[in-house]
């Protein structure tokens, strides 16, 4: 970075005493039995670290004071739910492991007593990616966790050090992810976006623990700034030579981090960014008709993988159709499916259905959680009610706008400011639309009713979902769309019936409704406002005419 990127002598003056203050308040609320010097200063130094890196990067991105202010909000928000879960936990929420501990996730619980485990040993850290620590899939952040524990805390476990870090790393993607959707997309988008994804609950339940996802979106904005440095280069934009230059450094970055914290994903950010080259260049086009093709492959497949799931017996064992079968029964976890029939109301539709139903099902549904209803009516402790409402919340506020992406992409040549290469913009919107929406059905597939790992799954693209759901409220806000309104409609529709239909169950309130017709009041009146929603738009275009 150029001097100007440095920071100032009186900057530093006012950083340390910040950064010595945080420092015992934390050492304070996780004390060890000795070396309390010890946990003070390393609490310190990495207080220190994480707000000059802050500091400078804001610099860096010349996002002004607002991005500033976003980039303190991401960085506390998640700190403080991480101190505030982990300490309210143990005594607030349920008598299990996790809880006493003070753990949201049973991942993030696991592989702090194993970096601690490793940390206190002495095996290499490279120990982590080996067979015998089974509680990180692929070992680089229980590598990540165990160096900061070995060397930073070695008198004592602190959790609330790797919560730190997670927080940090969490905030750290937001000045490359506006600089970037600033470039491509306009500050208006980029500032959405932005707001977006420093506020969306289920990424600061995220950052607040020492989770994956914070990791992998902060890894993803790199890749997508050296991306965007790379191929964004021409005679008139406004990026400086050496942010070009640093493309490559960037993107290689970026990419490696996810290939030590979860290769699947530094795939699907490849496949990402090799749809974007494709179809912004002259001459490729993406078409309704491309997607609804697309679509319609994506749902026989998953027909026949329902239908195969439940003739498993019919292949031969050295067969590679029964290989297959196998693994897609270990991808979509269809064990725990079929562990949802023991009890509840899954089973009952389960029993009643067809078995090819089953599967379509749980995407459909996996789609819809944490359905936020339950999480308000579903008996459990106050602070699991709050934590689950909040994510509800979170991604029902967000879901209209990704519905909305395809529909906002066809009409970006239509906004009232006419948009450079509009073409190439509706391609690209369109491509990740497509992307957006294959991951969040997978990831329904994958977690399905599960109400801790679905979200979670869905949440490590949720910077490209970011992306979308900015340009969608832009693009709304300039057009004002009357299907925002026809999509909240049909959402508040399904909040208010199942809403009912919980209440009914676990609180015999009303008269509870078989499950189907309570599907099929939806349907019709979901069919109702869209129709209205056709008629006025049909008005709109009759009268611009």
């Amino acid at each position: 970075m150029k001097t100007k990127y440095l920071i100032a002598t009186k900057d530093l003056a006012s950083i340390v005493p910040i950064a010595l203050a945080l420092g015992a308040l934390f050492v304070l609320i996780q004390s060890s039995n000795w070396l309390l010097i010890l946990g003070w200063l390393s609490f310190s130094f990495i207080f220190l670290l994480s707000i000059v890196v802050l500091k400078l990067t804001h610099k860096w991105s010349n996002g002004g004071k607002t991005l500033g202010l976003i980039i303190v909000l991401a960085f506390f928000l998640r700190l403080g739910v991480g101190v505030t879960l982990h300490l309210a936990l143990p005594v607030y929420g349920h008598n299990d492991e996790d809880d006493r501990a003070g753990y949201v996730f049973t991942d993030a619980h696991n592989r702090d007593n194993q970096a601690w485990s490793l940390a206190i040993s002495d095996h290499p850290i490279i120990d982590a990616f080996s067979e015998k620590y089974a509680s990180d899939q692929y070992g680089g952040l229980l590598a990540f966790n165990a160096f900061i524990y070995r060397y930073f805390s070695p008198d004592a476990q602190r959790p609330l050090m790797l919560i730190l870090f997670s927080a940090f790393f969490a905030a750290l993607g937001i000045p490359f992810l506006w600089k970037a959707v600033n470039e491509v997309f306009g500050e208006k988008v980029a500032w959405a976006s932005t707001w977006i994804s420093a506020l969306y609950p289920e990424s600061i339940l995220l950052g607040a623990s020492a989770m994956r996802e914070p990791y992998l979106l902060t890894f993803s904005a790199f890749a997508l700034w050296g991306f965007v440095a790379l191929f964004y280069h021409s005679e008139t934009s406004g990026l400086p030579v050496e942010s070009r230059r640093s493309g490559w450094i960037w993107l290689g970055f970026g990419l490696l981090g996810m290939l030590l914290v979860s290769p699947a994903v530094a795939l699907v950010t490849i496949i990402i960014f090799a749809g974007w080259v494709y179809f912004t260049n002259e001459g490729r086009n993406i078409s309704w008709k491309g997607i609804f093709a697309i679509a319609l492959v994506f749902m026989l497949g998953l027909f026949i993988l329902s239908a195969s799931l439940n003739r498993s017996s019919q292949f031969d064992a050295t067969s590679p159709l029964h290989v297959i079968n196998d693994w897609l029964k270990s991808a979509v976890k269809w064990d725990a499916y079929q562990l949802e029939r023991d009890s509840g109301w899954i089973q009952k539709i389960f029993d009643e259905g067809p078995r090819w139903i089953r599967l379509p099902f749980i995407a459909i549904y996996g789609i819809f959680q944490p359905i936020l209803p339950a999480t308000l009516i579903h008996p459990t402790k106050p602070i699991w009610t709050i934590i689950g409402f909040l994510r509800g919340l979170g991604w029902y506020a967000i879901l209209p706008l990704l519905i909305l992406s395809f529909g906002a992409a066809t009409g970006s040549a239509r906004r009232p400011e006419p948009v450079e290469g509009s073409r190439k913009m509706q391609n690209l919107l369109l491509w990740l639309s497509l992307l957006a929406w294959i991951w969040i059905l997978l990831a329904s597939l994958r977690g399905g009713a599960d109400l801790y790992d679905n979200p979670r799954y869905r949440t490590i693209l949720f910077l490209w979902q970011s992306i979308l759901a900015g340009y969608v409220w832009i693009w709304w806000r300039e057009t004002r769309s009357i299907w925002l309104t026809v999509v909240l409609a049909c959402e508040i529709v399904f909040v208010l019936v199942f809403t009912q239909w919980y209440l009914s169950r676990y609180y015999h309130w009303g008269g509870q409704l078989p499950f189907a017709v309570m599907i099929g009041l939806i349907l019709g009146l979901w069919g109702l406002i869209l129709g209205m929603g056709w008629w006025q738009d049909q008005k709109r275009a009759a009268k611009r005419a």
